[in-house]
């Protein structure tokens, strides 16, 4: 594959490469290759979600108990429209 990029730009990688001691290439790829493999790209993200363990049916059964027992009741008024306060 080859990518055109501007003049400046394939400067300022030569430079880069010959300061880290790489090919002009090797620069590039690396840069795209960070990029891409950031925490915060969608792809990463999905790859991680993709690489969890399926829940075991127990851990499935221990987090809906623990959502049932965190739910707050529900309540027709709020703290303010109630008088005299409880």
């Amino acid at each position: 594959m080859t990518i055109q990029i501007p003049d400046d730009l394939a400067r300022g990688l030569e430079g880069v490469a010959a300061a880290q001691q790489k090919s002009v290439e090797q620069v590039a790829v690396d840069s795209l290759r960070s990029l891409y493999d950031r925490a915060t790209s969608p792809e990463a993200v999905l790859r991680a979600v993709r690489n969890l363990p399926h829940p075991t049916s127990p851990a499935v059964d221990d987090l809906e108990a623990a959502i049932i027992a965190g739910r707050l009741p529900v309540r027709d008024q709020g703290a303010f429209d109630r008088w005299p306060p409880e």
